[in-house]
């Protein structure tokens, strides 16, 4: 979750099976992390009111948690999730064990999508997308627009750059985060032009619908019929 080098930085410990494992033993000490996930639940909610939402992808899957979170906000549905962590795999293979309508797929989100995955009414991500450097990061977006069906939602739990030095030494120490144990791995972007790029690429009613410092959501929808009001 930490802040990052110049985001032209292609260092990714995401690579290592013992910063999975740190990421999972401090993730719920995360400020403010269950409200992002409140709002994610009302969005979800707000989508499936207006077109039922059967097939859903995670983007960085990690242990399953966001992908779990959102299937049991809409029973019926299955999910796929992608990550190229091993540790990360295996936790999330041991979640899923009794479904057959979730399937975990290595997949490092740096390549293209795989052609095969199909089209799903919601894509999410959470804490993920901003390990890739920026370009990469409007190209992934452009990518779900492709997999999305009509009216389709995606919503991305991001960690986003603050718009100053000063936020993001507040935002550290907030999180008890001594600056130079900064996560390298980080290519931090302003929500401002993560939103640019989504309307760019295509989507509709793109917005951030919930901030606290460097953590946001992001969602916006497919053109199409199905999307909210």
């Amino acid at each position: 979750m930490n802040a990052g080098p110049p985001s032209g930085a292609l260092v990714n410990h995401w690579t290592r099976d013992e910063w999975a494992r740190r990421f999972l033993a401090e993730r719920d000490t995360i400020p403010h992390r269950g409200e992002g996930y409140s709002v994610l639940a009302e969005v979800v909610h707000a989508a499936a009111a207006v077109h039922p939402i059967t097939r859903v992808l995670d983007l960085g899957t990690g242990d399953g948690v966001t992908l779990d979170f959102v299937l049991r906000l809409l029973p019926g549905s299955c999910g796929v999730g992608l990550d190229f962590n091993e540790e990360m795999l295996r936790f999330a293979g041991a979640r899923f064990a009794d479904r057959d309508d979730v399937f975990v797929e290595c997949h490092d989100l740096d390549a293209p999508l795989p052609d095969d995955l199909g089209t799903f009414d919601l894509v999410v991500s959470s804490f993920a997308i901003h390990h890739c450097v920026p370009d990469r990061q409007r190209a992934l977006y452009g990518e779900v627009l492709g997999r999305l069906a009509p009216g389709g939602l995606f919503c991305n739990l991001e960690h986003v750059a603050s718009a100053t030095p000063a936020r993001h030494r507040e935002f550290l120490d907030a999180l008890g985060i001594d600056p130079a144990d900064d996560d390298p791995s980080n290519k931090l972007v302003d929500p401002v032009l993560h939103l640019s790029w989504l309307g760019e690429l295509g989507f509709t009613d793109a917005d951030c619908l919930w901030r606290w410092r460097e953590l946001a959501l992001l969602a916006a929808h497919a053109p199409g019929a199905a999307a909210a009001p």
